[in-house]
């Protein structure tokens, strides 16, 4: 199978873990594109989505599904997204497409996050995808000078400004071995607003799409 065919795998299986009646969270991205359309397709009934993006959000809305802000609940059951990296312990690495901060948010409302992806984001150490930190634009060299000090190179992602109005470094030649103590490291340092290691917030359940079906990882 191609690897959208993957995509389109884990992003109906994911509908297993929506109940109908509830406001469920929902992320961004191309695998998350695969899910909004299924769960569109369904015909299963939420009370409404908390997304993680303005792409997500134009693409449930225009869908019939409606979206909430995140100020309007106090938890949700579930929240469904991809990942660029995962883990054999549920630790990703996150923001391909930039909405790592809201992606963050969203994820830290929910009961259980359900990663879903296709085999090739499973890693045995974090740090093979360029890392995405959200950064405040003044201090993007600071922070950039800061990673090289750890052995990492950090590039500011061209063009991109996120949905917060912050930039995006990406950062080459990490092996993050210990997720959660690098996750609080960087979160402290001056001037970034998120780094995209999902480690406090990280993955209870990952459907990932192989060329046998769709594997469920529980953590």
């Amino acid at each position: 199978m191609t690897q959208d065919e993957l995509k389109t795998l884990v992003g109906q299986a994911a509908l297993h873990y929506v109940q109908e009646g509830t406001v469920i969270g929902v992320g961004t991205g191309s695998t998350v594109d695969k899910f909004i359309d299924a769960l569109a397709a369904s015909g299963l009934k939420v009370a409404g989505a908390v997304s993680s993006s303005v792409r997500s959000t134009e693409r449930m809305k225009a869908l019939g599904i409606p979206v909430l802000d995140a100020v309007e609940v106090e938890g949700l059951k579930v929240y469904i997204d991809g990942a660029d990296e995962i883990d054999r312990q549920g630790h990703m690495v996150k923001g391909g497409g930039a909405a790592l901060t809201r992606e963050k948010i969203v994820a830290d409302l929910a009961e259980t996050f359900v990663c879903i992806a296709d085999e090739s984001k499973l890693v045995d150490v974090l740090g093979q995808f360029p890392l995405p930190v959200e950064v405040i634009p003044m201090a993007a060299a600071q922070i950039a000078r800061r990673f090289k000090a750890l052995g990492g190179e950090a590039v500011l992602r061209a063009g991109v400004v996120t949905d917060n109005g912050g930039h995006i470094l990406d950062v080459r030649g990490l092996a993050i071995s210990e997720p959660a103590a690098f996750e609080a490291d960087v979160n402290q340092w001056p001037g970034v607003v998120c780094v995209g290691v999902f480690a406090r917030n990280k993955a209870q359940v990952c459907l990932l799409g192989t060329r046998d079906g769709v594997k469920t990882l529980k953590f």
